[in-house]
Order: C-alpha cells, then structure tokens, then sequence
C-alpha cells in the first residue's frame, strides 16, 4: 500500500513526465511506458486490491475502471467525457475507515496497548494508597444487620459451652456428679460445695458473654471486610473503564484525524492522476468520421485533439441543387460546418400586401380586450399525516458476557386535517396520533410488555381577532388502547389503565396567537378538565383522582397550550409541545403539566430517527410512598419522566384539497 509519500512522490513523477510528453514531446517510449505503469498500478491499488480503502461514488469506480481498460485493453467511447465531468471530479474518490489504518502504533498521540496495561497498573497503586489515607465507610445499618444474624449462647445456656468442651472447669471448681454422703451431712463441706456452685454460675455467665462477643466481633468483621472489599472493586473497575473508555475516545479522534489527511492526500493523488490520464488518452485517442449528402458522395474527416483538419463536400438536394460546405475539425468531439468562400445569396424584402391600418378597427371598444376570470382556485383543506414504524432486535446464547435477549416494536401515525380559507379569517385545525410500543425482554419464553400507548384527538377553530390574534376553541381528548399492568405480571394481575380508562378530555377558549406555521401559543382562560374511567370495577379510580363512588370528575381551570418546530439542519428538526393546566379551585397548589420534546433526523427519504423526551406531571394523579421497612405510608403525586429513541421507516402525506370560487364581476 502506498503511504502518503510515496504518493506525493508518484505524482510528481506523474506530472513531470507526462508534462515533457504533452508539451515538448521529447520523453522516449521507455519512459512513458514505466510512468503509465505506475499510476494505473497506484488506482488499482486504491480501486481494486486494498480492502481497507472504499470508492465513495459508484459511477467514478466504473469510470476509473474504464480508464483503466483503455490504457490497458480495447478503447471506450465517453470515459474522457464522463471524468471530466465536474459531479464526478470533486476528489472524493475513495475513504478509508479509522480503524482500518495499519500503522496505528507510528501515529502520533496514539496510546498502545502495552501503554493502556502500564497505566492501569499505575492507577490500581494510586487507588489502593487513597483507600489506605481514606478507609472505606460502613454503613451502620450494614454492622447492626450482622449483629443481628449472629446465633449466640441465649442466657442460662452457657453451661452448653462446658459441655461441648469449648470451655473447660480449673480443678478447685470441679464438682462430682455424685456427691458423698458425707459432704451432706457435713454442714462446712456443704457450704464449701454451694461456693463452689456460685462461683461456677459466675463463671459460665462470663464465658457465655466473652463467647457472644467473640463470634459477633468475627462475623460483623466478615461482613465489613466484605463489603470494604466489593466496594473497593468497584472502584478500581470504575476508574480503570473511564479509562479505557477515554483512551478508546482519543485513540479514535487521533486515527480519525490522522486518516483524514490521508484520504485527502490519497485522493489529491488520484484527481491528479486521472486528469494526467485522461488528457494523455484524450490526446492520443482518434475517431474517423465519414459525411455523406444526399447523391450519396462521401468525405472522410479525422477527429482529433490538438490538430486541425479541413474537408469539403457539397450539399444537394432532390433538385440536384448543390451548396458546398466546408468541415472543419475542432477536436476530438467536434466539428464546425462553414458555407465555403464565394457563395453569395439574394435575400427577399417583406412588402405589405395591403396599405391597411387594422388598428382603426378598434374604435372606442378597447375595454374589450381584456377578459376578466370568473373563477380562481383556492386550497381550504390541507391534508397530510407521517407514519413511522421502528424494530430491533437482541439475540443472545451461551455469550459469556452476559445480558439477556430482546425484541422491541414502535409504530408512531399522526395525520392532520386544516381548513384555512384566503383570507385567514378563520381557521380550523384537527389533528390525531396513535402510539403503540411493545418489548419482550428475555426472548420468545418471557411475557410481552407495553411500553408505548396513546389515542389523542384534538380539534380547534379559530376566528381572526387581531393581527395574529385569533378568538379560539378547542377540543382534547386523550386515552390508550391497551391495558396497563405491573411487570413482571403476578399470577392474576389486576391493570391499572385501560382504554377509556382514564379518558381526559379539556374543552378551551381562549386566545390563540399564530405569528408562522411553526408556533402557537393558546392561553383560555375558561378551560374544562373532566377524566372518566369507563369500568371502575376492573380499573382503580382512585389512581387518577376520582372519588370510589363515582366514574368522573371535572374541573374548571386556566390551560397554557405552546407548540414550536424549528430546523436546526436540513435533515434535522426540533418539535416541542408544552401544556399546563391549574385548578381554580386550588390555584398554584393543583396543577398538571405536559411536555414533549421531539428530536426528529432524516437519514434518507424513507428512513429516520427520532428521540423523544416527555414530562407529566398531575396532581390527581398518586404513587404509593413506603418507609424504610416497605410499608406503605401514603401517597403523593411525582414527576413522570419517558425517554425513547427509535429508528425505523417513515412516511409522509401532505396533500392540499383545490377547489374552484367564482369570482363576482361588476
């Protein structure tokens, strides 16, 4: 593979000699020969035989190739034409991928494997002198929790411990089993004997509580020395893959960097190159041509670059009239055709047939002239909608890394329906989405779970008030399809949504301003929130904030509706809706929240990413709060957070709905 000098080298070598060859012509065959050699082996080598280097264009792989095959085989007719052409002569010719460069160790900057290991091991000796200035903290609830599990020596079951031989009795305490008789009958060998009882009683209750202590002190310095060595763990693997990882980043940019200059330098190479090559086959390449009139008398005329070449022949027609003509040879694609020296012609002068002004025709009737349009076209309907449906799919056997298998689908539809009349007077807009996502984590045997579901349709009209002003109403409503449940489900799951339940509906009115297409901000003063669920038997209306003996509830409030699209790129947009909603019954204590944020990318005409970033947020709307144990304490409303990305196909529809209008005439 030639490097990036070896390059510069060729094509100097290249210029140089097919610069004498073209304009002094005093190069021998021997030398032409090596030069041509050695750049149609330089594009083979980019074109055919190195794998790691890739033709950007498709067209200009052909059209090298048939250069290629020109100077080596058989002519081709139009190669020159189409690489001069400018689409095809930009230097993009071929790329390379970053980690396709061999000599990745000889860049500079780079970081090698053998400096990757050397520094883990220096940060492995950083980490364990910081753990030994600063000790590893146990949580207290961690010791008290091992204390706990410790079975000890229970209170007047110490003498277990002398009996399993874990303890044993000094000589002056030990006490037969059997006592004589006349230890009993002796009332000082008796006292002595319940001395020595006392004193054993004193000494097993001593034992037991050094023995509790002993194995307590063992196990919770088992449990600390295990958790100090697991935190330590991760730790060190922390900051040994932010490493890696941040080696891994600047490796790439250095390679990408480096190739880069590369390919620029590989692909300079090879536009030269061509252009050598293609003005030397342009140059030498001929191409005969033979004229023929209409007596069938012919002329042959040489076609080619840098030499020119007269021809003449005469013109006939059915009359036998002749009119010679000379050719003229530009180059190599053209030729120029001039009426030969001598021929003279007797032009014809237009006369008026008759001395008559029309004009005075006219009369005082000139109004007449113009016809006025009875009808005009207008658009009132604009109709359209997007589709996009996305997939993907994790499979994973005996793989030692672990994770699991996954298969996940999301279908997104959204259609519109605006009716908007010349004037902008009024207005009227309708618009619906449906939403439906589903995951099966684990492969075909695990359950399949919904993460997506939405129903939306709204409607709104609006009467112009003032400038961008207009009076407006609006309809909203809102539900899922499917129902939702707890995963993973128990062996009867009970949902806790279905379709129609919640069912949110807001009726507005207020004022709407549409200063563009691409932003609206709705602010009604008199706005209605009313959520029902359709089977409470089934459903718990309590969740979305209804009471247990009834099916809905309203709400009057102020609503604040925000839509704004904007096009950061060509390919790339930005959508954001925002709606708020507060209670006038408790005004700045209940209020929701909605809002979407759209990042939305084109790749190509029917394949595109999305990224979606959504808050929700409903007073009515509770979660169960626990203590420390896992009861459950009460209940408050939370912030609701949705993340997703998707690629997949899209469609879109936007069609004007056209119509004829009379036009009155007075």
């Amino acid at each position: 593979m030639f490097s990036v000098n070896k390059n510069s080298i060729l094509f100097t070598l290249v210029i140089l000699s097919f610069s004498n060859f073209l304009f002094a012509q005093n190069n021998n065959d021997e030398q032409e020969n090596e030069v041509l050699e050695n750049s149609i082996q330089m594009l083979k080598n980019y074109f055919y035989d190195d794998s790691n280097w890739h033709v950007v264009e498709p067209n200009v792989g052909n059209n090298v190739t048939g250069l290629i095959n020109y100077l080596e085989d058989q002519p081709i007719d139009d190669i020159i034409k189409q690489l001069q052409n400018a689409k095809l002569m930009q230097g993009n010719y071929v790329l390379r991928l970053p980690e396709n460069v061999e000599d990745s160790l000889s860049v500079p900057g780079y970081i090698s494997a053998a400096m990757v290991k050397q520094n883990i091991g220096k940060i492995e000796v950083d980490y364990k002198n910081e753990v030994k200035l600063h000790e590893i903290m146990v949580p207290t609830s961690l010791i008290e929790k091992a204390q706990e599990e410790v079975e000890t020596v229970p209170p007047g079951k110490g003498i277990a411990l002398f009996t399993d031989s874990v303890y044993t009795f000094p000589e002056n305490l030990i006490i037969p089993e059997v006592i004589p008789d006349s230890v009993l009958n002796s009332p000082e060998q008796f006292n002595q004997l319940v001395r020595i009882d006392s004193i054993r009683n004193v000494l097993i209750e001593t034992k037991r509580l050094e023995y509790n202590d002993s194995i307590t002190a063992a196990h919770v310095n088992s449990v600390v020395r295990e958790y100090r060595q697991k935190r330590y763990n991760e730790g060190l693997e922390f900051r040994i893959n932010r490493y890696k990882d941040s080696v891994k980043s600047k490796n790439y940019l250095t390679l990408k960097t480096y190739n880069d200059q590369v390919i620029t330098a590989v692909n300079d190479s090879i536009k030269n190159v061509i252009e050598v090559l293609s003005d030397y086959a342009d140059f030498i390449d001929t191409t005969r041509i033979s004229l023929v009139n209409y007596a069938g008398e012919s002329e042959d005329i040489l076609l080619q670059n840098g030499n020119e070449r007269y021809s003449r022949i005469w013109l006939k027609n059915e009359q036998n009239d002749s009119l010679r003509v000379m050719v003229k040879n530009i180059d190599k694609r053209s030729v120029q055709m001039l009426i030969d020296d001598g021929v003279t012609f007797s032009r014809f002068k237009q006369k008026e047939t008759k001395d008559f002004d029309f004009e005075s025709l006219k009369g005082n009737y000139g109004k007449f002239n113009k016809v006025g349009k009875s009808y005009e076209l207008e658009t009132p309907w604009n109709i359209g909608g997007e589709g996009s449906a996305g997939f993907s799919q994790t499979y994973l056997n005996n793989w030692q890394k672990g994770g699991q298998s996954a298969l996940s689908t999301l279908v997104v539809l959204k259609g519109f329906a605006n009716y908007s009349r010349k004037d902008n007077k009024v207005k009227w807009e309708n618009s619906a989405e449906i939403r439906s996502g589903w995951i099966r984590p684990g492969g075909d045997e695990e359950e399949l779970q919904k993460n997506d579901d939405k129903f939306e349709l709204t409607s709104r009209v609006g009467v112009s008030a003032f400038k961008k002003w207009y009076y407006s109403s609006e309809l909203n409503t809102n539900t899922q399809f499917f129902r939702g449940y707890k995963y993973p489900k128990a062996d009867n799951p009970v949902p806790f949504s279905g379709f129609m339940a919640p069912l949110t509906t807001y009726f507005k009115i207020g004022l709407d301003y549409k200063p563009n297409k691409d932003f609206s901000a709705f602010v009604s003063p008199l706005s209605l929130k009313s959520v029902y669920v359709r089977d409470t038997s089934l459903i718990n209306q309590i969740r979305y904030g209804v009471d247990s003996d009834r099916k809905a509830y309203w709400e009057p409030g102020l609503n604040v509706d925000m839509k704004y699209k904007m096009k950061l790129t060509n390919d790339i947009t930005y959508e954001t809706k925002y709606k708020m909603f507060m209670n006038y019954q408790d005004p700045f204590k209940k209020f929701d929240l909605n809002w979407e944020n759209l990042f939305k990318m084109q790749v190509t005409d029917n394949i595109g990413m999305q990224f979606m970033l959504h808050f929700i947020y409903d007073d009515s709307v509770k979660f169960p709060v626990y203590n420390d144990d896992g009861d459950q304490i009460g209940s408050k409303a939370k912030l609701q957070t949705r993340e997703f990305f998707s690629v997949g196909f899209t469609y879109k529809i936007n069609k004007k709905v056209l119509r004829t209008h009379r036009v009155r005439q007075y």
